[in-house]
Parts: structure tokens; C-alpha cells; sequence
């Protein structure tokens, strides 16, 4: 079954043999920063042309309640900073969250700025499992110098960085999917996630995956009504992750969607059904399998 509805989530889950959902972008930040972010997307219609209700707007136990009863056995907070001398402290606050939220990973981010080799090393040493580097509302160039030993110790530690490198909603200085390939090209080894698959531009996404085995793409708001996501898919955009299956991860946005969550369920779905090589064990890898090998969840979890 497809679920039409967030309460049908979890029979959708259970009639793939999943225990439930790993999440690989998610959102929880401080209040007052949510808040903020909240007050940007009510200011959408102006910054990116379309209307952008959240969908659950909701205090943030509401919203891990939410969660839960969707079925989503483990998560990525992701947290970003919007300047310099925030992201530190950011990571407190989001290693606090995750050790009092048994679904949390503990994640961490970064800004190019004097010391972010110092903090991002410490959050490794204190068991980070995922980074959130977001290009665009960062506004930093991710061939910065004072970012070169950030990724080559998150390669050399294996922990995924989930990136929002590509141009979409709106360009930003930084943005384009040919900036970050020079990263890539120095750091072949760094596990980089291209949130929202590299949109708009999904065919240069699987591009980079040709050319980087570590390379990876997460579904956040891809194929969605909402952005007229199909019009951007590729032609051949479920042929093409057939060569891919193990290195497409469930992403979200939660909770900072204008639609429900079984909306993106349904966008794999449809995925899955347009190639025969995909089917159901290309969603038991994209909604469990691969987010959880990404995140280091132990079998036992």
C-alpha cells in the first residue's frame, strides 16, 4: 500500500517487513532560532515566490510525538548557522538534544571561520555520527581554505557530511554542484549526502555519484508536488537509480514542509513502481537500510 495520509505510515512501513523509518534530514534547533527560520519561510512568497506554510508548526514535543507515531526509529537533527561564531554552540545545544532523544543521532555543523577545524574535531572525538553544512544559508565558499582540514577529517573519519550545495530553492553566492566537486575532487573519500539531490539539478547529482563512490543523495522535498519536483526529475531519473539503489537515503525536512510527511513516501514510491529493478527492496534501502548504515546504527537498534 501507498499511504494517502501520515496515519497510514506505519502499515505502509510494516508491509515492507521495516520496524519503521530512518530519517536522514531532520530539523530541530533551538527555539529562538526556530522561531527565526519559521519567520523566513512566512516571508516565502517574497524570498522564493510561492506561498510556504509549515506544516507542523508545532512545539517541539508535539513534534517528536509526531515522529514517533510515524514510525521513525532513528533521525539526523540537522542544525546550520546563518554566521560566524554560531555553529559551536549550536553543537552543544544539538548533543544535548540528542542525548535526551533516544531517535537522535548526535550531529553537528560548521561555518568557515577562524577555529572550525578545533570545533568539528571535538565534536568527532565526542561521537558525532552526522555534519549539516548548508551552502547556501551559510553564504560561505566550500573550497574556503579554513575548511580544508574540516573535510579531510570527516573523510578520514568516515561520518557523512548531508549538504546543501545545490542551487535550489534560490541560487546563493556559493551554491552550484560544479563548486562542490572541487571538494570532492580533493577529498574523494568524504561521504557527502547531496540534500534534496543536488536540486534543481538532479542529473549532475547522479553524475557525481558516477564519479564518487561515497558520494550519496537524500530525497528531501524531490519529486513532490508542492515544487513541481517531477518536472525537474530527469527522464530517465528512476533508470538512473537503479545504478544507484544503495546510495539514495529518506530525507524530509521535517518539520519544515508545506505538506505532510507521507507526501515524500509517496514520491518513492512512485520511484520504486517506474523501474522494475527497484520495487521493494529499493525502498527497504532507501527508507531503513541505507540512512541507517549512513547514521552507524547498530543492528541491535
Amino acid at each position: 500500500m501507498i499511504p494517502e495520509s501520515d496515519q497510514e505510515v506505519p502499515a505502509f512501513t510494516s508491509a515492507l517487513g521495516l520496524p519503521g523509518l530512518a530519517d536522514l534530514h531532520v530539523h530541530f534547533l533551538p527555539e529562538q532560532v526556530q522561531r527565526k527560520v519559521w519567520a523566513f519561510f512566512d516571508r516565502a512568497s517574497a524570498e522564493y515566490g510561492t506561498e510556504w506554510p509549515i506544516n507542523y508548526r508545532l512545539p517541539q514535543d508535539d513534534r517528536l510525538a509526531i515522529l514517533r507515531d510515524l514510525g521513525v526509529r532513528h533521525f539526523a537533527p540537522l542544525v546550520y548557522p546563518h554566521k560566524p561564531d554560531m555553529a559551536a554552540w549550536l553543537n552543544e545545544w544539538v548533543r544535548d538534544f540528542a542525548a535526551q532523544t533516544p531517535e537522535a543521532v548526535p550531529t553537528a555543523t560548521f561555518f568557515a571561520e577562524p577555529g572550525v577545524d578545533d570545533y568539528v574535531r571535538q565534536a568527532l572525538d565526542l561521537g558525532v555520527r552526522c555534519v549539516k553544512s548548508h551552502i547556501q544559508v551559510g553564504g560561505y565558499d566550500p573550497r574556503d581554505p579554513l575548511l580544508d582540514p574540516v573535510w579531510g577529517q570527516l573523510a578520514e573519519a568516515g561520518v557523512p557530511v548531508v549538504i546543501h550545495c545545490g542551487h535550489g530553492p534560490v541560487p546563493g553566492k556559493f551554491t552550484g554542484l560544479d563548486v562542490f566537486e572541487d571538494v570532492l575532487r580533493h577529498n574523494p573519500r568524504l561521504v557527502a549526502v547531496l540534500a534534496h539531490a543536488g536540486a534543481p539539478d538532479h542529473g549532475l547529482a547522479l553524475d557525481l555519484l558516477d564519479r564518487y563512490p561515497n558520494a550519496h543523495l537524500d530525497t528531501t522535498m524531490v519529486g513532490v508536488p508542492f515544487n513541481s519536483a517531477d518536472a525537474l526529475l530527469p527522464d530517465d531519473w528512476a533508470a538512473r537509480l537503479a545504478g544507484a539503489a544503495d546510495r539514495v537515503a529518506l530525507g524530509t525536512d521535517f518539520p519544515n514542509i508545506p505538506y505532510d510527511y507521507a507526501t515524500q513516501l509517496r514520491a518513492i514510491a512512485g520511484w520504486a513502481a517506474a523501474d522494475d529493478r527497484l520495487g521493494e527492496p529499493f525502498l527497504r534501502a532507501v527508507l531503513w537500510d541505507t540512512p541507517r548504515r549512513l547514521l552507524a546504527v547498530g543492528e541491535q537498534q
